[in-house]
Parts: structure tokens; C-alpha cells; sequence
């Protein structure tokens, strides 16, 4: 399989985040060949190597369009979600399925659902930290889509869910 990301793109990968393609190398594995991404998460730096074929599958993607940013952000507006009445792990475990599959929708939404729920009771340790690490994901790829500071992100997120 061809690599569609080339080095020096930008990519998402699931959970961790935007990350720079910094090489693409090429293996013979077993007698067949291979190529495989080289990934550097920014931010913390952390390296991730991914099998080209696999990239798709694993939820690997290219940093949101202007029109996926505008999707989003009606997404957040929405303020009209049903109430949530399950117990905070089950939520917790349903909110980490959505972050494992990198869509910028489905972090999208546990951001709103757990921002919204944050004004209403308060947050269990775990969902404090799933909205920080929901929050982080969003900035840091809105920050690259709109070639923003991740300052000015932030506070546009955090005005959409102020009392």
C-alpha cells in the first residue's frame, strides 16, 4: 500500500493526539515489504511507529478541515443533550470508547457532555481527567487547523461552557 502522509505532514493519531510524520521507512518482513510511518506526538514527544497498511485502521487521520472545524463547533453549541443517568464508571468507560477511536467528533462530544455535566455536579477524579485530556486533544488540533495559538483555542473552548 502506498503511504498517503508523507514526511513533514501532520496526522492524528487515536488518543494521543496531532503528530508529525518524521519518516517513512520501508522493511522486508517475513519476505514481504513493508513500510511503515515514523510518528512524533507533539507536545510530548512520545514516537509511535505504524504499519502503512494499518494507519486507516488504526484511526490514524489528517488534521481536521475548515469545514470539520465548523462541524465541531456546532457540536459544542449544542447544549441540548439529553441528561446523563448512568453510574460515572459506565460513563467513563462509554467516554474512553469515543477517545480510542480518534474522530474529533467523538472527543468533540465528550468534551460538551462532560463540560455540561461539570455545571450541574461535580466530577469524579477519572472525568477530570478524561475532560483535560478531551480538551487537550481538541486545542492542540484546532490549534494546527486554524494555525492558531493554543492559548486563543483554549479560551474560545472554555467561553462556550461558562455559566
Amino acid at each position: 500500500m502506498q503511504p498517503s502522509f508523507r514526511v513533514g505532514d501532520k496526522s492524528v493519531y487515536p488518543a494521543h493526539g496531532v503528530a508529525d510524520v518524521v519518516a517513512v521507512e520501508h522493511k522486508t518482513i517475513g519476505g514481504s515489504p513493508l513500510a511503515f510511518y515514523h510518528l512524533r506526538v507533539m507536545g510530548s514527544g512520545l514516537k509511535i511507529i505504524v504499519p502503512v497498511h494499518k494507519a486507516e485502521e488504526n484511526g490514524m487521520r489528517a488534521v481536521a478541515a475548515e469545514a470539520e472545524v465548523d462541524e465541531l463547533f456546532e457540536l459544542l453549541r449544542d447544549h441540548e443533550v439529553p441528561c446523563d443517568r448512568q453510574t460515572w464508571n459506565r460513563r467513563y468507560r462509554g467516554f474512553m470508547e469515543k477517545i480510542r477511536t480518534g474522530s474529533l467528533f467523538e472527543v468533540g462530544e465528550v468534551y460538551r457532555d462532560l463540560s455540561l455535566l461539570k455545571q450541574t455536579k461535580q466530577l469524579s477524579h477519572g472525568e477530570k481527567q478524561m475532560l483535560r485530556t478531551a480538551r487537550d486533544l481538541l486545542v492542540k488540533e484546532l490549534a494546527v487547523a486554524r494555525a492558531s495559538t493554543e492559548d486563543d483555542v483554549a479560551k474560545e473552548l472554555d467561553s462556550m461552557f461558562k455559566n
